[in-house]
């Protein structure tokens, strides 16, 4: 059975400090020795004591804290890791990689994460799932794209960003670089600007893009919606054929095939290793044939993302009744792509395809 951690309160510790301060014949590690703390403690209680004079010495131990915010803080990290854990690992979904860890010496029993020194084997459906596979690419697939999501010509990578609806979709046509939100003061008139980030800092790339002021962003996309819900039957029949064609692509794609032939592979590697002969190249094959199917069930959860976007546009556009006339930052999060600043119009691209352009 474990050690439970000595635990010691507010009154203990400041008895402790005033213990030492009133014995200075004593050195600290005598002080220590004689109340039976360790040494260490001892002096992480004084420096405490003297970087908050006058305040109690922080009580902190398992389950205390020196403040309710710093309970909440500690209590918003660990939810924080717990989810990272969850959209992260495999275990959710029933599938097992083995050997993330391996033993580099058996007589002290010391382990160390697996950097590609020792094979490791992922195991499909090991045990019952808790998330739906479906789910779960969804997310690898929304971490990969918010890993980076623009590398500029200097080689600078830009991140992911969520602080306005338009961050990191306000495209340049000049350069190719994202814009940037500005607050501008020109002339004691300020507002709210997009800039190419070419001319706000260097990227090795010459733009002469126009700044453009948010309001007028708004306006752009309030007319590009509008333009969708004028002409129901052009856009409506465009969401059709999108949808035709990613019904064509889903059928083109299926891992079955792939399933046959890794069952067949991986009999055939037990049956190598049992005989002890070689079985290098039917493992090299394996591995690529999981790649591929890895691969494929992506494309299939991107396919069904696509087909659920165009249905839920084409239901947008028929159930919508009159013209937007209020900015609704909730409808470019859940429609747009990405706006395209040009020199005499801006291009409105929308997730399921669809394009508009409106002259501004």
């Amino acid at each position: 059975m474990a050690n439970k951690r000595k635990q010691f309160t507010p009154e203990f510790k400041q008895s402790a400090i005033d213990f030492v301060n009133a014995h200075p014949e004593m050195t600290v590690l005598q002080c220590a020795n004689y109340l039976e703390i360790g040494l260490s403690t001892l002096q992480r209680w004084k420096r405490e004591a003297k970087e908050n004079p006058g305040q109690p010495v922080p009580f902190v131990g398992s389950g205390n804290y020196s403040s309710e915010i710093e309970k909440e803080n500690i209590r918003l990290q660990k939810e924080l890791r717990d989810t990272q854990e969850v959209l992260r690992n495999e275990k959710y979904i029933g599938d097992a990689l083995l050997q993330k860890t391996y033993t580099t010496d058996f007589l002290n029993k010391t382990r160390v994460k697996n950097t590609g020194i020792v094979p490791q084997y992922y195991v499909e459906g090991n045990h019952e799932a808790i998330i739906p596979r479906e789910i779960y690419m969804r997310v690898q697939e929304e971490l990969v794209r918010r890993r980076v999501v623009k590398t500029s010509a200097n080689g600078k990578k830009r991140s992911y960003s969520c602080n306005h609806c338009f961050s990191q979709i306000i495209i340049c046509g000049d350069c190719g670089e994202m814009f940037r939100r500005i607050h501008w003061n020109n002339r004691g008139c300020k507002s709210i600007v997009w800039r190419c980030i070419s001319k706000l800092e260097p990227t090795g790339l010459e733009c002469h893009a126009r700044t453009i002021n948010e309001l007028d962003l708004q306006e752009i996309v309030l007319t590009a919606l509008n333009e969708l819900l004028g002409d129901k039957s052009k856009y409506q029949k465009q969401l059709q054929q999108n949808i035709a064609s990613v019904i064509r692509a889903s059928a083109a794609i299926t891992t079955d095939g792939i399933d046959e032939k890794l069952m067949e592979l991986q009999q055939e590697l037990v049956k190598k290793a049992s005989n002890k002969e070689a079985y290098d190249e039917i493992a090299d094959q394996i591995f690529a044939l999981r790649e591929k199917r890895q691969q494929a069930s992506m494309d299939t959860v991107q396919r069904d993302e696509q087909l659920q976007r165009n249905t839920d546009l084409q239901d947008f556009i028929k159930d919508q009744s009159s013209n937007l006339t209020v900015f609704d930052e909730t409808l470019v999060k859940r429609w747009l792509k990405q706006i395209t600043i040009w020199p005499t119009h801006c291009t409105v691209e929308l997730k399921s395809g669809l394009k508009v352009d409106v002259e501004r």
